[in-house]
């Protein structure tokens, strides 16, 4: 047998061997399912993904795809799902600074890694009616939480005297998913490593807090000044000017007699 026979032949079998299915099941099959979909969404895109490339991928069969979901519609959703941060359940930290810092962090974690990738591929191709599918999960699943959460962030805030009240507002709870999902849209993974704080002290602070109460100045007393510095004069207890028939370059006061 010529010696270049056999790195080919074992280079065959290691090429069947991984187009060979992997029998896995239950959660161990979706993540790998899920870990192909992600991979094809961020490096082919949307248009190019097909469910028989994602059971390639993942070394399944297309009919352990089918059986799960009908079309890469609901698989590519049930894939983000399965990724994408749960803003439930920002405990108290003693601040409102802290909690949104923690919040945020949170997603800006998500939109630097693979599931931010997938979305930011996913959004820049999406035709009309296809982003409307999309959106709904978007708002269920991102948007509508990160609301309510923040809401409860706030509302913990007006309770410490931190936040004004009139803060706890959906307008202001609005402030975060929008410019998270600008950062998604216009960017592929590229925030500052100082975002999340810069977002939180630039933005939504100065936003929030309760004004401190100004101190009260204290009034000024009478008094001259020379050069610069005030000569304060306590207030006469009795009339300066001399009582009648006391010599005025005297200046004194007259004593009465009995």
């Amino acid at each position: 047998m010529p010696p270049e026979v056999e790195p080919r032949c074992s280079v065959r079998a290691a090429r069947e061997a991984l187009a060979r299915p992997v029998r896995r099941r239950g959660k161990e099959l979706e993540n790998a399912i899920f870990e192909a979909a992600l991979d094809q969404l961020t490096s082919g895109g949307y248009a190019r993904l097909t469910m028989e490339g994602v059971a390639a991928a993942a070394r399944t069969g297309k009919a352990a795809l089918y059986r799960r979901w009908a079309s890469k519609v609901e698989l590519v959703i049930d894939a983000l799902d399965s990724t994408l941060p749960r803003p439930h359940g920002v405990p108290d930290l003693g601040s409102a600074r802290a909690e949104l810092l923690q919040l945020i962090e949170l997603f800006t974690d998500a939109i630097c890694s693979r599931s931010g990738a997938a979305l930011h591929a996913l959004m820049a191709e999406l035709s009309q009616q296809q982003a409307e599918v999309f959106k709904d999960f978007i708002v269920r699943r991102v948007i509508g939480p990160t609301k309510d959460t923040i809401l409860d962030i706030l509302r913990r805030g007006v309770a410490r005297g931190e936040v004004r009240p009139d803060a706890v507002s959906p307008l202001v709870a609005d402030v975060v998913p929008a410019i998270l999902m600008f950062q998604v849209k216009l960017f592929d993974g590229g925030l500052a490593p100082d975002f999340a704080v810069r977002l939180v002290d630039d933005v939504l602070v100065p936003m929030v807090r309760q004004p401190q109460p100004q101190p009260t100045p204290a009034p000024e007393r009478s008094g001259a000044s020379v050069s610069g510095l005030r000569l304060e004069t306590a207030p006469l207890e009795r009339a300066a000017s001399p009582e009648p028939g006391c010599p005025a370059r005297r200046g004194c006061f007259a004593e009465r007699s009995p």
